[in-house]
């Protein structure tokens, strides 16, 4: 495999840039700033962008849809958004609307175009986040309990596993699924950073299956073969990758997005991509992203 290039596709301050997405359609990139609620696509042709601010406190992730709109996590609620016109609708309301401690995070469509999307504790302390799953008709059906920050949520290529992170916990699990994949029949620790402190973040499976994973606080990347064992890792030039996917018309490009959230002043002028987009080439090939059924 050869040694992988890294370029910052698209130079920007995001406070918390997350869940990258590559949009098959339209042939681009798409993403979100978290703490400052934006929706962003880029263009890695022509290197354009556009930005389509959202109301509310949080952004926590998207999802691609069968229609074209984009499913987006909003505080507690999930629209649905017109990438086109920026228009959105309500399409449903996480049970956890009645702990204002919490807010909806990260999310990701299974194989069968559900969306499985976890909460987590604004305080980043207590296990007040859960992990749900949501069909076409909006339903939410809540899977695991006591999650701080729900992270990593990424499938395995057979659809009978998931991966599932509590980045605040330090570990990454992986769930195994039942036949019809309406339940959670097992959940075994797959990656455990709890010694060291280190906070697994978003994550995706590449063609091989195996899982990459960016590690907030750490300025790397990491890719796990199904066994758990580590065998690639590649640094960044910040230290906040938050989440990452391949793209590109033969998805042989992985994009990542950062932060600079909880950097000091000091760390932030020693490093002025941190909030950036990067593109890393050489790392692989990934698969598209399953559409939401909607």
């Amino acid at each position: 495999m050869r040694k992988p290039t890294i370029e910052c596709v698209q130079r920007v301050a995001a406070q918390l840039g997350e869940t990258p997405l590559w949009d098959t359609k339209r042939n681009c990139l798409t993403w979100i700033d978290i703490e400052q609620p934006t929706y962003w696509t880029l263009d890695p042709q022509t290197g354009a962008t556009s930005a389509l601010k959202q109301p509310g406190t949080y952004l926590g992730s998207q999802a691609l849809t069968r229609s074209g709109d984009v499913l987006i996590a909003r505080d507690l609620e999930l629209v649905r958004l017109d990438p086109e016109n920026g228009r959105t609708t309500p399409f449903s309301t996480t049970p956890d609307e009645a702990m204002p401690a919490t807010r909806l995070n990260d999310g990701r469509v299974d194989p069968q175009g559900r969306l499985w999307i976890g909460t987590m504790d604004n305080g980043l302390k207590a296990g007040l986040g859960a992990l749900y799953l949501v069909t076409a008709d909006g339903v939410m059906t809540r899977m695991l309990d006591d999650v701080v920050v729900s992270n990593g949520i990424a499938f395995d290529p057979d659809g009978r596993h998931m991966y599932f992170t509590d980045t605040r916990r330090h570990v990454t699990y992986r769930l195994s699924l039942s036949a019809d994949k309406n339940a959670i029949t097992g959940q075994e620790i797959f990656a455990d950073y709890s010694a060291s402190g280190d906070r697994p973040d978003g994550a995706c499976v590449d063609a091989d299956g195996c899982l990459w994973q960016a590690f907030f606080a750490g300025g790397k990347v990491v890719r796990y073969a199904p066994d758990g064992r580590i065998d690639r890792e590649i640094s960044l030039p910040v230290t906040n990758p938050t989440c990452l996917c391949f793209g590109g018309q033969d998805m042989k490009t992985l994009f990542v997005t950062s932060a600079f959230k909880f950097l000091s002043p000091e760390r932030l002028a020693a490093e002025p991509l941190a909030g950036s987009v990067f593109a890393i080439e050489g790392a692989g090939q990934g698969v598209p992203e399953t559409l939401f059924s909607i």
